[in-house]
């Protein structure tokens, strides 16, 4: 395709970090967003754009994930997966799995809450991917999921129930509306969201894998079936591998668009935007340029806004952390103080498991970046005790940090530690050197292919630690970036460190 005039075109991915299993509504002139959140805390993002290019975070819909006992420690591949988010009677819907618990459901009068608490509207293991429907048309409503092979030994189908119009409960044991088993060179077909469109029940869902996958169409007049497919988004000769999972969208003045998300790496699954027509010689929809993804197009005919992304830096102002940032389980109070002035006061929580950040609840994370970029921030050590450390982290299958120690003799070292994916401990990655005053600029330069460089400044001069470390995600979450403070086993408080001007700055 030949690009239009910059200002009047996009150019994917639209959201270029790990938001995950995006799904889309409008209400009004208003265009929100959630995604996967898995085992981190706070659950469920929110995000809002008037222009389906431009998204700021405004918030979670979910502040802990339950049962709080089951999640007080890391399960970075379990908890919320794949939430559709719909609005309905006046009120937005969120309904997710939970691959060991079943198919949760919240709401809310305003997009920014109150939410309520998780409503368990199907137990069951290896529920996921739930979307639910009201038709306005019967006043019936309506409930599709997949199956995760990992819990519930099936994958491949798609579960179709009546629902409750409140939105509580299913009305049936349910029916496999869709087995994939049966159409030829369909397999891990997951993900589904359900519309009405033209007298048809819609289901878009993707199949084939993450990587490598295409985005399925499916269509039957009854929402029982029997169903036709089709293929509607998929690779071809574009760099767009496995183009997966999302949701369709109009605009006011009735376009179509539909927001996927790309498998990439340690990227995680960043989110693009596919303008969308329904063809009017056999009805399904078209996707992308002709059923493969474009990489630049003509903006959606919307309000022009002003460039915008969630935000990432962070000066932490009286102590407190922005949207951006998420627990990797559910906190406990005094994890983070807040005060009179700026700069995150992390307490050195004690523990036995210091020696791989994998196991800890008590990091402080965001999404690593999309593009090559530098991770920039102000560390100082206030912990007398012994052993006590704090630093800065990439984090995934491996993980790698930057940060100061406490010394037996009370000296502080800057200290850079790694740990592979089989190892269950970490080790020397550059040689500790002393930092006298128990401060340091702590810098991560994330280059093509997620190729990480650390460097150190204690006040010579910004220096370069150790080897390249390349990032790696976990098994369905990018890497991530993260602030931690840490202490051995022991009696008493064991003090805190402070970290200042957060900054990710492209390369």
């Amino acid at each position: 395709m030949t690009a239009e005039p910059a200002e009047e075109t996009y150019r994917n991915p639209v959201l270029n970090a790990d938001w995950s299993d995006p799904d889309v509504v409008r209400v009004g002139d208003d265009f929100y967003l959630t995604a996967s959140s898995f085992g981190r805390v706070p659950g469920l993002p929110l995000l809002h754009s008037r222009d389906l290019v431009n998204w700021t975070l405004i918030g979670h819909a979910l502040e802990r994930l339950e049962p709080a006992a089951e999640f007080s420690l890391p399960r970075h591949d379990c908890g919320v997966w794949a939430p559709s988010l719909r609005h309905h009677d006046d009120r937005f819907w969120i309904f997710w799995g939970d691959p060991d618990q079943g198919i949760f459901q919240i709401n809310a009068p305003e997009i920014r809450g109150p939410w309520t608490r998780p409503h368990l509207v199907k137990e069951g293991k290896g529920l996921i991917d739930p979307c639910p429907l009201w038709d306005e048309e019967t006043g019936e409503a309506y409930l599709v999921h997949a199956w995760a092979t990992s819990r519930a030994g099936v994958k491949n189908r798609l579960t179709g129930h009546r629902m409750h119009p409140d939105g509580t409960s299913l009305m049936d044991e349910g029916k496999v509306i869709v087995e994939g088993d049966r159409i030829p060179g369909w397999f891990t077909l997951e993900g589904p969201k359900l519309y009405r469109h033209d007298g048809w029940f819609w289901i878009l869902a993707p199949a084939g894998g993450v990587e490598t996958g295409w985005q399925g169409a499916f269509r039957s007049r009854g929402f029982f079936g029997p169903y036709e497919e089709k293929v509607v988004l998929e690779q071809g000769d574009t760099d767009v591998n496995g183009p997966h999972q999302g949701g369709w969208v109009r605009t006011p003045s009735g376009e179509d668009w539909f927001v996927h998300f790309q498998q990439r790496g340690a990227y995680g699954r960043v989110v693009h935007l596919q303008p969308m027509r329904w063809d009017g010689a056999d009805g399904w929809p078209v996707l992308g340029d002709d059923g493969a993804p474009v990489a630049v197009h003509r903006r959606p005919a919307l309000p022009p806004q002003q460039a915008a992304a969630p935000a990432t830096d962070d000066d932490f102002p009286g102590g407190r952390y922005g949207r951006q940032w998420q627990w990797t389980a559910n906190p406990q109070a005094g994890w983070a103080t807040q005060h009179s002035g700026d700069g995150l006061r992390l307490a050195c929580v004690r523990s036995a498991g210091a020696h791989d950040l994998r196991t800890l609840p008590n990091l402080l994370t965001q999404r690593l970046p999309g593009i090559p970029a530098a991770v920039e921030v102000d560390l100082r050590l206030h912990s007398e005790e012994p052993g006590a450390r704090a630093g800065l982290a990439v984090l995934g299958d491996a993980f790698g940090w930057i940060g100061l120690q406490r010394g037996a003799d009370g000296t502080v070292h800057l200290v850079h530690r790694f740990a592979e994916p089989v190892a269950d401990r970490e080790r020397d990655a550059g040689h500790p050197c002393l930092a006298p005053e128990g401060r340091a600029r702590l810098r991560i330069e994330i280059g093509a292919g997620a190729r990480c460089r650390f460097f150190h400044d204690v006040g010579t001069g910004p220096r370069p630690s150790g080897p390249v470390f390349a990032a790696t995600p976990w098994h369905w979450v990018g890497a991530l970036l993260g602030l931690f403070a840490l202490a051995p086993v022991g009696p008493g408080h064991a003090g805190a460190a402070t970290f200042t001007h957060f900054r990710i700055t492209p390369l």
